[in-house]
């Protein structure tokens, strides 16, 4: 007779916990061990959150290499079938031995689930019959699970589900349908304290209002911005280091539709316009994107989106100015070219119309599309083609994990008929698929990979560019350590090529991801090991630090509503010496209109609380000894750039944090878990009870609030898993007026 010890992680998640009997059974290459109940002295504390069980399997003989186990769980009497998350499972053989089972998703059924050994696998090494028969049933349960769908003709495809609690439990975070509310602008417009004004058509009377409103919340860097958005040393940096720093590009010859002249530039003759370009130090940035789109109708007034063409100058100081705007794509007498020598109202609106433009270039193409949209193809290919055991899926789950589920809110509370960018952007409906189709129509590889991006834009020495001084710096890094993990799995490209699941992935993502554009240069199948390693860099540099770069400063760039407009309701000048300081005031977007932008700009930039940093890997998928090192390596050269970073802020005017690498998103699971940590941290963590029986006004069933469908409410209040926050102090209590206006509080439980 030989033991096995098994030691049982359960995850730390807050319904983790089972009462159910757990089940195990141990496959290896020489036998199989019986079904075997775990059991311990624990009792019922046996498979809490966080807890860590041993158990003794024993069998007659050695089961040789172990090559997975088998988990079910069973209902027992007086408890419903629960929910469990088991985190993973190590076996220690008699032979000394330890075998690692990474888990890491629900079991909320009695069925049987097959988990294999951590030692990473490609499939045509996979040799044993009931290894392989496991990867055969997991590939065949995902493809169910994740299945392509359709959201827009032109547009990169998505996962077919109906609402959160659909998608498999794997890829959703703590997410209820009693907190929902929690992803839409109503949370943040509550948090900033501009509930009322969203209801609030009117204009804005003056600067003042405005900015009585933004300093309802604010960042150092909103406050600069606040303080210097009319410069234009200003206006020419944030196309380095703002939100949108992927648009501007050297410019060796002028566009024929953008006739500036260097009298209207260089007005006392030192330079000209060719020596200027040939020396490098002209920029241009185009926002072709947008020509010919009609605007939205906000508040039942039509909206203005201009495609402007910004020509911009590099200093003998350094600094990067704007020295001619164009707000039209088609030069005419209507449409003036306005430099800085204009009246200050007409320059100030042309650089307005400029930055609403900017914004939703941004939305759209920089950080839905090139971000959001192609992380959900990646990951959607990743979770259809690839199994747990392939070191592929253990490279990348970790930057896609819940991207899902985020897209499907982004969907329905941002872009669907009902959503606030529909509502209240300018390009909202209409215009908005369009702005997505051009833009995917006309991406290319390189333009995803930051070096070669740089390089054919022709910024590569453009000073103060602290975007790419570290995206290069972050690029080389994240291509070293995908380098180190893939080069150990392949050692040639025979086996690139021979591995067909790696080869239906980036078939997958060709096909549904760019919708088999071949001029994007988007790779069809792999054929040798460094162009995978280039494409696989490619995705995680775009999942965490890319969406950083392009998603976390929205908020330090547009909460100051006018630098960063959301709409602009009146058209521009059609002629110079017609603008003043109060039509720029009537063309601002109205009170309502502004604070959505505001509210939501800063619920997407909000960072939650349980961010998990890039190279931060709080789930063991890796087992074997060099890519475990190779991961503390890639640690260790980030925290060695973030330090650099932190050094160099030090000395700059405005900090450059974004890419940051502990500021760059591995992943993140809930903004819930800020709401919920403010019950018990914030300043009224009196109230907050621990829930043994609902109230009766209280009628929430466990199919309302629960991750998984097999959770139960009596369960959950049972094990201590339920809380309680009860306003009833408020009920029926009469509210005051203020400036006229009705004010409301709800009474919530």
């Amino acid at each position: 007779m030989v033991c096995y010890t098994v030691t049982v992680y359960t995850s730390d998640l807050t319904t983790a916990t089972t009462f159910n009997n757990v089940f195990i059974k141990l496959v290896g290459t020489d036998g199989e061990s019986n079904r075997q109940w775990l059991t311990s002295l624990k009792g019922a504390a046996t498979f809490f959150r966080g807890a860590v069980s041993h158990f003794s399997v024993c069998c007659p003989k050695s089961l040789g290499k172990l090559v997975l186990i088998e988990l079910d769980k069973k209902s027992v009497l007086l408890f419903p079938e629960d929910s469990w998350f088991p985190a993973k499972v190590e076996v220690k053989s008699p032979e000394g031995d330890t075998y690692h089972f990474p888990i890491y998703r629900w079991i909320t059924d009695s069925e049987v689930h097959r988990f294999r050994e951590a030692t990473a696998l490609k499939v045509f090494e996979d040799n044993h019959h009931l290894g392989r028969y496991a990867r055969q049933q997991e590939l065949q349960e995902r493809a169910q699970d994740y299945r392509w769908d359709v959201y827009a003709e032109g547009i990169p495809h998505c996962i077919k589900t109906e609402d959160p609690l659909s998608l498999p439990c794997e890829v959703r975070f703590s997410f209820t349908k009693t907190t929902e509310f929690l992803f839409t602008a109503s949370s943040a417009l509550t948090e900033l304290k501009l509930k009322g004004l969203d209801e609030c058509k009117e204009r804005w009377p003056d600067i003042e209002s405005i900015n009585r409103v933004f300093f309802c919340k604010r960042t150092d860097i909103s406050d600069y911005v606040q303080k210097h958005w009319r410069e234009d040393a200003f206006f020419g940096y944030q196309f380095l280091n703002g939100v949108n720093p992927i648009l501007i590009r050297r410019c060796t010859v002028l566009p024929d539709n953008f006739p500036v002249t260097d009298d209207m530039v260089f007005l006392h003759g030192e330079s000209s316009l060719a020596e200027e370009m040939e020396k490098g130090n002209i920029f241009l940035c185009d926002y072709k994107h947008l020509d010919g789109l009609q605007g939205n109708i906000i508040n039942g007034k039509k909206q203005y989106l201009m495609a402007p063409l910004v020509l911009l100058h590099k200093t003998p100081d350094d600094r990067l100015m704007p020295i001619a705007i164009q707000l039209k794509q088609t030069p005419a007498k209507d449409n003036p070219i306005f430099s800085p020598t204009d009246s200050e109202y007409d320059w100030l609106m042309a650089k307005i119309f400029v930055r609403s433009a900017d914004f939703n270039e941004h939305q759209l193409n920089v950080h839905l599309l090139r971000t959001h949209l192609l992380a959900e193809a990646f990951a959607v290919s990743l979770l259809r083609n690839v199994p747990m055991v392939h070191p592929l899926y253990k490279l990348l789950i970790p930057h896609t994990r819940y991207t899902l589920q985020i897209n499907f809110l982004a969907r329905l509370r941002l872009i669907s008929k009902t959503g606030v960018f529909t509502q209240f952007s300018a390009s909202g409906g209409e215009a908005m698929i369009t702005i997505l189709k051009r833009s995917l129509s006309s991406m290319t590889y390189s333009s995803l990979c930051i070096p070669e991006d740089i390089a054919e834009r022709g910024v590569e020495d453009v000073p103060n560019f602290y975007y790419r001084d570290d995206g290069l710096r972050l690029w080389d890094i994240i291509h070293r350590f995908v380098e180190g993990i893939l080069s150990y799995y392949y050692k040639t490209d025979a086996e690139v090529q021979q591995d067909s699941e790696l080869q239906i992935w980036i078939s997958d993502i060709f096909q549904h991801g760019f919708l088999s554009y071949a001029d994007t240069g988007i790779p069809q199948r792999f054929t040798t090991v460094p162009e995978l390693i280039k494409f696989v860099t490619m995705v995680i540099f775009t999942c965490s630090c890319q969406h950083s770069a392009v998603n976390s400063g929205q908020y330090d760039y547009g909460g100051w509503m006018p630098n960063t407009p959301i709409s602009l309701q009146l058209p521009p000048p059609t002629k110079k010496g017609t603008t003043s300081k109060a039509r720029m005031l009537q063309t601002f977007p109205d009170v309502n209109t502004t604070v959505q932008g505001m509210a939501t700009m800063w619920l997407l930039s909000s960072q939650s609380s349980d961010f998990v940093p890039l190279g931060k890997y709080p789930e063991d998928h890796f087992s074997e000894e060099i890519p475990c090192k190779l991961i503390k390596d890639f640690q260790g050269e980030l925290e060695v750039l973030s330090i650099d970073i932190k050094v160099r802020n030090e000395s700059l005017e405005v900090p450059y944090t974004y890419m940051d690498p502990k500021e760059c998103i591995n992943w993140s699971m809930s903004n819930n878990v800020f709401f919920g940590d403010q019950c018990v941290n914030g300043v009224n963590s009196m109230l907050i009870l621990r829930c043994t029986v609902l109230p009766k006004n209280s009628p929430v069933t466990h199919d309302t609030v629960f991750l998984c469908s097999r959770s139960c409410l009596t369960g959950e209040m049972w094990k201590g898993s339920m809380f309680l926050c009860d306003y009833k102090s408020l009920d029926g209590v009469k509210l005051n007026a203020i400036s006229g206006k009705k004010q409301y509080c709800s009474k919530n439980t």
